[in-house]
């Protein structure tokens, strides 16, 4: 028989009932794995560290759980997880040496099994003031198409001649101690900034951004950074998905027991450019919410409004050394 892709948000199904990734109805509600996985909560001591959700209610690392079947986590989630943990455990050349499909799939995961949460919680809260639940159906756009792309992971699924996702992966100067992670759920960007590396992720583009940015990427990749230009570069990143102002398509092509998913032009029938203006008063603001640690305030970051601060390059626009940067960690 040829393979499925369940689709839960034709129904709007998120109870605990069904398996996230396959729709399989579960044996018990208990049946569930963790959102980040076990061996990273113990790594950096998260479980019970404060993971605040959208509609400002507090949860914790190891309260956010997504129903899984047994079946489906034994046989393809683990698998891909101990091929994560072993990559992570050896830094930047473990990463590095990793399929970036296999990189793109658990980061996919990971932020699906957030957004299944802020689901969850959303539907509790406008069921507990006797309202229907709504989001916006470019929303269940983007979350449609991405937990589509995640079934990679338990089906034949093949992406047709693209790749759906942007990836950067630098070294990084870190405090072994950090742990860093970002998110944005709207616009599916994921950074993690961990060990000797870090890692940014635009989960639903096409690799738009990757285009983007590749000229600055290209000239950076090599170097080992300091933490504040790797959060430089984060902000640029999660600055343009905002700015990516598509919306992908795709054919969905069953091919006896195979699935091939082939993507729509980008640029479709508008000729306006695939990113919005940038504007560097707003990119500002999200460089002082990415310095957060160091205190840059917005008028530092854009007194002069043509040339926002930058610690990746001077104002001639030369590289700046990562050993140049005299910064607490």
């Amino acid at each position: 028989m040829p393979a499925q892709i369940y689709s839960p948000f034709q129904k709007f199904n998120f109870s605990n009932k069904q398996c996230f990734l396959s729709g399989q109805i579960l044996n018990s509600e208990e049946e569930k794995i963790q959102v980040f996985p076990q061996w990273l909560m113990t790594l950096y001591n998260l479980e019970d560290q404060p993971f605040k959700l959208l509609d400002e209610t507090i949860a914790t690392y190891k309260d956010l759980k997504i129903p899984c079947s047994a079946a489906i986590n034994d046989e393809f989630l683990e698998p891909l997880e101990k091929d994560i943990a072993a990559a992570f455990a050896n830094g930047y050349d473990g990463v590095k040496a990793l399929d970036t499909s296999k990189l793109y799939r658990w980061a996919a995961k990971l932020l699906y099994g957030i957004i299944f949460n802020e689901i969850q919680a959303g539907i509790r809260l406008m069921h507990s003031q006797g309202e229907d639940f709504n989001i916006s159906q470019s929303i269940i756009h983007k979350f449609s198409h991405l937990h589509m792309m995640l079934q990679s992971i338990n089906l034949p699924l093949h992406f047709e001649d693209f790749t759906p996702y942007s990836l950067f992966l630098f070294r990084v100067d870190n405090n072994e101690a950090e742990f860093g992670y970002r998110d944005e759920i709207n616009t599916q960007t994921f950074a993690l900034r961990i060990k000797d590396f870090g890692l940014v992720i635009c989960l639903q583009d096409n690799g738009a951004n990757g285009m983007y940015h590749r000229e600055i990427y290209d000239q950076i990749k090599g170097d080992t950074l300091h933490p504040i230009q790797f959060e430089e570069f984060s902000g640029r990143v999660f600055y343009s998905n905002y700015l990516f102002n598509r919306l992908p398509e795709y054919n969905i092509l069953p091919v006896g027991d195979e699935i091939y998913i082939e993507a729509m032009p980008l640029r479709g029938m508008s000729s306006k450019p695939l990113f919005d203006d940038w504007i560097n008063k707003t990119y500002g603001q999200v460089l002082e919410n990415f310095w957060k640690n160091w205190g840059f305030l917005l008028l530092e970051i854009i007194k002069n409004p043509e040339k926002p601060m930058s610690f990746l390059f001077d104002k001639d626009g030369n590289k700046i050394n990562a050993a140049d940067i005299e910064l607490p960690n």
